[in-house]
């Protein structure tokens, strides 16, 4: 894991270079050797502030997720696009902020087309670097079923996360053989064993495993692994104790602390936004019949029931038959309602739920009671998800589809335990971020 968060730094390191290097080439290319005073005395102080944003819709973009550096046709587009969102954003700061002082036309164009042939180039150098050689972490996966299947599959499709596995025992044989095991680390020259955490108790193991441990192997349950490498909970290798462990009194201060700025935060965003709220008030109204706002009982902290605000999407009859999951092509979508569905704009009332406290910015998606109850039956561990507050956008919304079945629920769930377990103003403003991004890029 540290492996990664120092290449992680390093890419990131890299782009800002990038970035002055570029600006230095473009007044080198506009002033010759004037370019020192140019940059120095002009440019250098509004480019770093263009350089933020710059960053920032990078990482907006996914460029600083490791599972996604692939030199490929996928990441060549998703390179342009986030280069072009960053100058376009340049642009409109540099020739909006008259503060800047200064309206660099040729510079800035310049300085655009440096930046990407430099950019692509440090790229494909950090790849071929990061991919040459051997992976720093080789592994001895021990496992049977589909977390260790899971786990395997992903290291293979994503070598930059710096791990190998060397050699995969199932349960039995790993007993079995407990005695042969530090001898076949040594032969792998493996450096970190994965074991489920119920295994570390069987006998001659428990002694192969504290050997391997006193040699300075790092010893790691697979179920944490598991978290590491899928960003998601492995339930159906844990137990009740894993909760008393991990989730009992987890981020309590941070939950009231962010009660306190998602409060002020939901006021300032809704006093700014009330004139396009209104014009979207108006459209519904004119397109359809119906109410404007939509209320619906949701399930929120600890199995409290609230109303939650919407603009209606739906015809007015979209329930006659009952609760029923929205489907990715809903029928009974209104033309207008399509459209702020795919922009999440008929959510913008659920401020009024981020003031009243019913929800957060950042949570698990808030279900309605006839589904809970439901899902509380059929999904062992469902009801875990409702001891945070839910939210407008949440960890398990961004990584996967949207509930059409109970095996959806469950892989949702995963990542919703998750999020519990690992809530933090990093993973709540990451979050944001790429919601951000999916408003104007959705997902299939």
């Amino acid at each position: 894991m540290l492996g990664n968060k120092i290449k992680v730094f390093f890419l990131v390191l890299g782009d800002v270079v990038v970035l002055y290097a570029s600006l230095l080439v473009a007044l080198v290319i506009r002033y010759g050797m004037g370019f020192y005073q140019a940059f120095a005395n002009v440019n250098v102080v509004p480019f770093t502030v263009i350089f933020i944003p710059w960053l920032l819709i990078f990482y907006i973009a996914g460029l600083y997720d490791l599972r996604r550096l692939r030199d490929n046709l996928e990441f060549l587009r998703t390179l342009a696009l986030a280069t072009t969102a960053s100058a376009i954003v340049a642009i409109l700061l540099f020739y909006l902020v008259p503060s800047f002082g200064i309206a660099p036309k040729t510079n800035l164009f310049i300085f655009i087309v440096v930046f990407a042939v430099i950019e692509l180039y440090w790229r494909r150098v950090f790849g071929r670097v990061t991919d040459s050689g051997e992976a720093p972490n080789r592994v001895v996966l021990i496992g049977n079923g589909p977390t260790a299947a899971e786990t395997e599959l992903a290291i293979v499709e994503n070598p930059k996360l710096g791990y190998k596995i060397v050699t995969h025992l199932t349960e039995e044989s790993a007993i079995g053989s407990s005695t042969s095991l530090p001898t076949l680390v040594h032969e792998n020259r493996a450096n970190l064993v994965v074991v489920p955490r119920t295994l570390k108790r069987k006998g001659s193991l428990t002694a192969a495993l504290y050997e391997l441990f006193g040699r300075g192997t790092l010893i790691m349950d697979l179920e944490t692994f598991y978290e590491i490498i899928m960003r998601k909970v492995p339930l159906g290798d844990i137990e009740e104790t894993w909760f008393l462990e991990n989730i009992e009194g987890a981020a309590k201060f941070y939950d009231q602390f962010k009660r306190a700025i998602e409060f002020l935060l939901a006021i300032v965003i809704g006093v700014i936004l009330l004139p396009f709220e209104l014009l979207i008030a108006l459209i519904v109204i004119l397109t359809s019949r119906g109410p404007v706002i939509y209320r619906q009982a949701r399930v929120g902290t600890n199995g409290d029931i609230f109303m939650l605000y919407k603009f209606r999407t739906m015809r007015r009859d979209a329930e006659r038959n009952g609760a029923q999951w929205a489907s990715k092509k809903d029928p009974r979508a209104t033309p207008f309602g399509k459209v702020l569905r795919a922009s999440h704009l008929d959510e913008l009332p659920q401020l009024w739920n981020i003031i009243k406290g019913d929800i957060s910015f950042v949570g698990p998606r808030p279900e309605r009671p006839e589904i809970v109850s439901k899902l509380k039956a059929d999904v062992p561990f469902y009801g875990v998800r409702l001891l945070t507050k839910p939210g407008v956008t949440g960890w398990a919304q961004l990584n996967y589809r949207a509930d059409l079945t109970v095996e959806d629920v469950k892989q949702k769930l995963q990542y919703d335990i998750y999020y519990l377990k690992h809530r933090s103003p990093i993973l709540d403003l990451a979050i944001i971020l790429k919601t951000a991004k999916s408003i104007f890029v959705n997902p299939e």
